[in-house]
């Protein structure tokens, strides 16, 4: 077939023989082909299941016949933001509009509207009344409650509410997609004419990895745990506030497919009901649908120059020659959602399924010899936490590693050096790099230092990105990262391995400034400590307060939800607000630039320390 990627206009519908199709999506992004994308890899395994799938990417919204081009799909639209949730595609965290977007064309920004998920679904309906609609992707995934909005300053209701779309879907899709669109597939059976409508679409029930709406008690699983109301958490009061720890707790306990009940959060008149979690896929699974028949390239459309001139999709370049290993991560670092989107299950594919990847990179005609990256999340993480996780599950209340690792964490690098082995002995292949995170705390815990080794001899460009996010214990225990000492084991242990390769290689850490429990005397640690190193980052990212983690949950409330004060009530923490603050702890992290001198000596009056002024510089 000439057109092999999914059709996105009916030109491409006439070479596939199609008269409609049974689910059109709609993207926030451009349309690239390629597993790394979720509009490609789940309407690839649509189709590999038999249903007629086509996309809408990054739809003109003030144009209503661009959500028309496709017609009128049977079985319902699926829509997404994107990658990443509009509104942080679309501003910096200090709310400044982004000058470029990665996942569009040319890199052009302004094609994704803010709120997409509740824009586009506004804009189907006004297309077509009646059309199923559901909603999916990180935005939908981390909003599928209340939720606290950086943008806006408030708690917004749940998005399926303020989207109206008929169906949520959370998480990784593939299990609950496919349950959907069977489902859907009967209702359209016994309708009059093969279509099924919103109206009916609405009322499906049981289907793990989803959230719908009722106004019916009844229709409430009996096994469900009321979340505080919408009403409780969205009242700035400080009794407002409690209720959203409260809330935010209870969800992050029940992320796992075994052990997680169904949730209940009334708004006015209604209940939001989510379903538990999906099944994590098994590895069979997991290497059928990274192995379907992606053209690994954006559509052709975007061959042509986009506003700025420039061709083709920049997020492309970032993954066309690296392999996706694993997805999940018990790290649970509490700004980060991967946990409350994949969990903190490790899904893994199988080394041979990789292997075959690799292969078939070494016959495109871009290969330079390099695999970019071998991981994801969290690259080193190739099995489950511990070996009780297979039967019950991961633990609702306990980190796996956070400040103090769990003693049951099994430690194993073994099937991870096997398969990077079998990697670098593939013809054609000059290097195999690892770029995704790694943990080096983990690391660090593994006895056998075989790893640590062939990663420094044979997987590192001269320097490794670390993420130690801060010094300061106090702080680290609230991110949920290891001890300060363990980087600084981790950091002398490096040095000395490349000293044994006869390598000159380099750390590069990440640090975080304005984190929830972080002032000006905490960011002078860093910059202290970053002073005695001789090192200062060229690049210092802020705290960005996004739904769907616990660092934002603190933000929002000033409180650390997980423990208590000598009173019994849950503990208040430091929170910076404000961009001068901002601006205050990054001077301090990046000290030696001569721009940020008077804000430097500004942070040091404010705490008391102007005997350092002059020093850090």
């Amino acid at each position: 077939m000439e057109n092999t990627f999914l059709p996105v206009n009916k030109l491409d519908l006439e070479k596939r023989g199609w008269q409609d199709l049974d689910f059109v999506f709609v993207s926030g992004d451009a349309y690239v082909d390629h597993p790394s994308f979720a509009v490609a890899l789940l309407g690839r395994w649509l189709t590999f299941h038999g249903y007629k799938v086509g996309v809408i990417p990054q739809p003109d919204v003030k144009n209503p016949e661009s959500f028309k081009v496709l017609g009128r799909p049977r079985l319902g639209f699926l829509i997404s933001a994107g990658a990443m949730d509009s509104m942080v595609s679309n501003y910096t965290a200090n709310n400044k509009p982004r000058s470029s977007d990665a996942y569009a064309h040319g890199g052009v920004a302004g094609n994704r509207p803010d709120r997409a998920i509740i824009t586009y679904t506004t804009k189907v309906r006004e297309a077509y009344k009646g059309v199923p609609v559901l909603i999916g992707g990180i935005e939908a995934s981390l909003r599928r409650t209340s939720h606290y909005d950086y943008w806006s300053n408030t708690v917004r209701r749940s998005i399926l509410l303020d989207s109206k779309a008929d169906i949520l879907m959370y998480g990784m899709g593939e299990n609950s997609i496919l349950e959907l669109a069977a489902k859907i597939k009967e209702i359209a059976k016994y309708s009059e004419d093969g279509f099924a409508t919103s109206k009916e679409v609405a009322k499906i029930r049981g289907v793990r990895g989803t959230c719908y709406r009722t106004s019916k008690k009844e229709e409430i699983p009996s096994d469900a745990i009321f979340l505080p109301s919408y009403q409780e958490v969205s009242a700035n009061t400080k009794e407002g506030k409690i209720a959203f720890a409260k809330s935010y707790i209870i969800q992050e306990s029940n992320t796992d497919s075994i052990s997680a009940k169904p949730l209940v959060e009334q708004a006015e008149e209604r209940f939001l009901v989510q379903e538990p979690p999906s099944h994590p896929l098994t590895q069979e699974q997991y290497d059928k649908v990274m192995e379907l028949p992606y053209t690994r390239r954006w559509h052709p459309m975007y061959d042509k120059p986009a506003s700025n001139g420039k061709t083709g999709v920049p997020a492309l370049e970032e993954v066309l020659f690296s392999l996706t290993s694993c997805r999940g991560c018990f790290g649970a670092c509490s700004f980060c959602a991967i946990t409350f989107h994949q969990g903190k299950r490790i899904q893994t594919r199988s080394i041979e399924s990789l292997k075959n990847e690799a292969v078939a990179l070494t016959k495109h005609p871009e290969f330079k010899g390099y695999i970019h990256d071998v991981g994801g999340p969290t690259a080193n993480f190739r099995h489950d936490a511990c070996t009780k996780q297979k039967e019950r599950g991961a633990c609702p209340n306990r980190e796996c590693l956070g400040a103090v690792p769990c003693k049951n964490v099994n430690v194993d690098h073994t099937e991870y050096v096997e398969l990077l082995r079998t990697l670098r002995k593939i013809p054609g292949v000059k290097k195999v790099f690892i770029r995704s995170g790694i943990r080096f705390d983990y690391l660090m815990l593994d006895k056998d230092k075989t790893f640590f080794k062939e990663l420094c001899q044979h997987h590192i460009s001269g320097q490794l990105k670390v993420a130690p996010e801060h010094v300061s214990d106090k702080v680290l225990k609230l991110v949920r990262k290891s001890s300060h000492s363990v980087y600084k084991d981790f950091a002398e242990e490096y040095a000395k391995i490349n000293k044994e390769l006869g390598k000159k290689q380099f750390l590069v850490p990440y640090y975080i400034a304005g984190l929830p429990g972080a002032g000006l005397e905490e960011a002078l640690e860093v910059a202290l400590y970053l002073k005695k190193t001789g090192f200062v980052p060229d690049q210092v990212q802020d705290f960005y307060p996004t739904p769907g983690n616990l660092a934002t949950c603190m933000y929002y409330t000033g409180l650390n939800p997980h423990e208590k004060d000598k009173n019994g009530n849950t503990e208040e923490i430091y929170v910076p607000r404000g961009g001068h603050e901002r601006r205050l702890q990054r001077a301090l992290l990046q000290f030696n630039k001569k721009e940020n001198q008077p804000l430097v000596r500004e942070a040091l009056e404010k705490i008391g320390r102007k005997d350092l002024i002059g020093i850090l510089r």
